[in-house]
């Protein structure tokens, strides 16, 4: 017995002279101690924590080469590898981690919706629920700043660009025809629903060098990557109807939206300033199929939408009104692929297909064309370290138009051109701090159309300046071709282009949000023409310039009042142009000087309902009146529309809903049309340009079937 305790003693004394002391001192990159850093030995239970003095010493019976590991909350996690007889004495300084949710943010020109963003200005699918969108996210996304209310038109205007001017994307996929066909002083509306997304990324400028040809903005949609559950959603509309599916498998999934809208039965209960004979109509649909891979995600998008009508709408130079006439088809496709290829490189892969066709009959003339578009883009991303990542990539798009057009005059006259661009692109993520970041890149691009080749260089900073507040800047050289009402004519031009300078402060705090964003536009190489149209007789070049600059502001609150969320946004522009058939350079007729927004949602337990309104104003649009002298000398009467809508769960998933548009009736002016001849008195007399109607009524049910018999489309309404 004596004789195995003095050999216990004996091993105990033996293990515990090979135990080692690892011991040392946890700092900050400004020499302050860390208190409460975990370290230890990878794979071991080794290990401790550190004291006020940012010290830590522990002892292991670990010998040899060994992992030591440094952890903090908001810090860069230390990796040591050496022999444990070394880690004695060590000063370790660890680095904030950039990733943090509290770290800065590069957001000069962008509003984000989507539950992988840092700062939500918008939630996702919010831009959908104002009572003014009446469903469609480019209407709501013309309550945030930056935007100019065109109410006859309904496409994205951004400080101080045209419509065309902003492009949108599909999972990084452009779109070449987002928007559905209609007739003028008629709002047009997306055509793609947002039932099928859950991100939305808006850019008014500034925007990353993956992105080309827009020359104000970019509209960033991307598809769900995987549905939480089966579930059915059907909709009966005062308009129309929708029916949309969800299936999930274990690795894959399909969801599929059909709508038809038909405005007959409306227009007989409410009738409007135009004279219809065949009402608007419209049938469509999309799926999107996604797949699952090890290492990926592959999603397949498809859209297809019919739309026909035919009317007359009154015109101070016809005395039996202009006859108008339209039937549209558009298919879009979409396929994109994301994965990892390792630990550090990633990649996306995408194409997308669109084809259009229109038949217009307008008046004495007919129009038939079709466009074909393919956009292709292959992008790799290099994760050096948190504070570095390097993307590089290449993209091509080709666009195929083709017009025929024949009057009383000309006979089948064919117009149309193809253009082939071929883009690379490279940018880079710094994060030099938690505080300080940021994204510089370079875009070129080569038209084939015009020989030309042309350099992008784009560059934005972010430095936080507070735990709740930080400041950006953002510059960025954009170059756009002319669209095809320009380049069908004529195709020996070159591409438009304009600079962008943006200053940006940002304050997000619990569920509150300020921003405030100072921005200058300067336009050149602008395509002009001599004629009153763009038409096959004009001589078009590219001596047109303009300039944009002002300020926008956004405020979102949905803590202070009790079941209340907010915003209101305010935007100043201040904006020339001396481009297509102007003498001089003025105020182009679809920009606004002030436009103001607020939209406020409220819930109401006890009736089950959310209730909401939307408020915009917007102050006079130019136009020329020519009884008098300049060009583009007076203004039209300012905008003003108040929307209502109530949503009431008849149960969690059946939901009642009804809006108005422009409750209060305001007469809203869009411009004047003046008679081609003066009078008898030597005056041009004329006619006000009102909406088709003052108000617009809507009604729906919609019901969801699902597994977990809680879900349903408030979001959606």
């Amino acid at each position: 017995m004596q004789k195995a305790i003095i050999i216990f003693l004996i091993l105990t004394s033996l293990h515990l002279s090979a135990q080692q002391i690892i011991n040392g001192t946890v700092l900050n990159t400004n020499n302050e101690p860390l208190v409460g850093a975990n370290v230890f030995l990878e794979g071991t239970y080794d290990g401790g924590t550190t004291d006020e003095n940012g010290q830590f010493s522990f002892k292991t019976s670990e010998t040899g080469t060994q992992t030591l590991r440094v952890s903090y909350i908001s810090f860069e996690t230390f990796t040591m590898v050496g022999d444990v007889s070394y880690m004695k004495n060590l000063t370790i300084k660890l680095r904030e981690d950039v990733n943090a949710l509290d770290a800065v943010v590069l957001s000069a020109g962008t509003f984000q919706a989507g539950d992988n963003s840092k700062v939500n200005v918008l939630k996702p699918l919010d831009v959908v629920t104002t009572a003014s969108a009446l469903g469609d996210f480019v209407g709501a996304l013309q309550t945030l700043p930056g935007t100019t209310t065109v109410a006859e038109d309904g496409r994205l205007f951004v400080r101080g660009g045209e419509a065309e001017e902003t492009q949108i994307f599909i999972d990084g996929i452009r779109v070449f025809t987002p928007y559905t066909p209609t007739t003028n002083n008629t709002p047009t509306r997306g055509r793609y629903s947002p039932f099928l997304f859950d991100g939305i990324t808006f850019s008014t400028g500034g925007y990353s060098a993956e992105f080309g040809q827009a020359l104000s903005s970019v509209l960033l949609l991307n598809t769900i990557d995987e549905p939480d559950q089966d579930k059915t959603d059907i909709g009966i509309m005062s308009l129309g109807a929708t029916l949309g599916n969800t299936q999930k498998w274990e690795t894959s999934s399909l969801s599929v939206n059909a709508s038809y809208i038909n405005l007959a039965p409306y227009n007989e209960i409410f009738p409007s300033r135009n004279q219809w004979k065949k009402p608007y109509e419209t049938a469509s649909g999309e799926s999107v199929f996604r797949k699952k891979f090890d290492s990926g995600l592959l999603k397949l998008y498809a859209a297809f939408d019919a739309t026909n009508f035919e009317l007359t709408q009154e015109d101070i130079n016809e005395p039996e009104g202009s006859h108008f006439k339209l039937k549209n088809n558009n298919l879009y496709f979409n396929g994109s692929y994301q994965g990892d290829l390792s630990d550090t490189w990633s990649v996306f892969g995408g194409l997308s297909y669109t084809h259009g066709n229109n038949t217009l009959n307008f008046t004495d003339m007919l129009v038939d064309d079709t466009e074909n578009d393919i956009h292709a883009k292959l992008k790799f991303k290099k994760r050096f370290s948190n504070r570095f990542k390097l993307y590089v990539g290449a993209e091509y798009l080709a666009s195929d138009f083709n017009e025929g057009f024949s009057d009383f005059q000309t006979n089948n006259t064919e117009y149309g051109y193809q253009d082939n661009i071929v883009a690379a692109f490279v940018e880079a993520d710094i994060f030099l701090s938690k505080k300080l970041a940021f994204k510089t890149g370079m875009r070129s691009e080569y038209s084939a159309l015009f020989k030309e080749f042309t350099l992008a260089p784009r560059l934005s900073v972010a430095y936080k300046t507070s735990n709740k507040s930080q400041l950006s800047l953002a510059y960025g050289r954009f170059y756009q071709n002319p669209s095809s009402y320009i380049l069908k004519f004529d195709q020996d031009l070159k591409a438009q282009n304009t600079s962008h300078y943006i200053l940006n402060y940002q304050y997000n705090a619990d569920r509150k949000i300020f921003r405030a964003e100072a921005y200058f536009k300067d336009y050149n190489n602008l395509v002009k023409y001599d004629t009153d149209y763009a038409s096959f007789d004009s001589t078009f070049n590219n001596d047109g310039y303009g300039f944009a600059k002002g300020i926008d502001f956004f405020w979102r609150d949905s803590k202070s009042l009790k079941n209340i969320d907010y915003w209101v946004s305010y935007s100043f522009l201040d904006t020339k142009r001396d481009y297509r058939n102007y003498p001089s350079k003025a105020q182009p007729n679809f920009a606004n000087t002030h436009n103001l927004s607020l939209v406020g949602k409220y819930w109401i337990n006890d009736w089950r309902s959310q209730v909401g309104f939307s408020y915009a104003f917007a102050s006079g649009r130019t136009y020329t009146n020519p009884n008098t002298s300049g060009f583009l000398n007076e203004k039209t009467k300012s905008y003003n529309n108040l929307s209502l809508n109530w949503a009431y769960l008849i149960s969690p998933q059946k939901i009642l809903y009804a809006s108005v548009n422009n409750v209060l009736g305001f007469k809203n002016i869009n411009g004047y049309q003046y008679a081609n001849t003066p009078n008898m008195n030597g005056n041009f007399d004329r006619r006000t340009l009102q909406p088709a109607a003052d108000q617009f009524f809507f009604v729906g049910f919609f019901w969801t079937i699902s597994e977990d018999k809680k879900s349903n489309q408030l979001d959606n309404l």
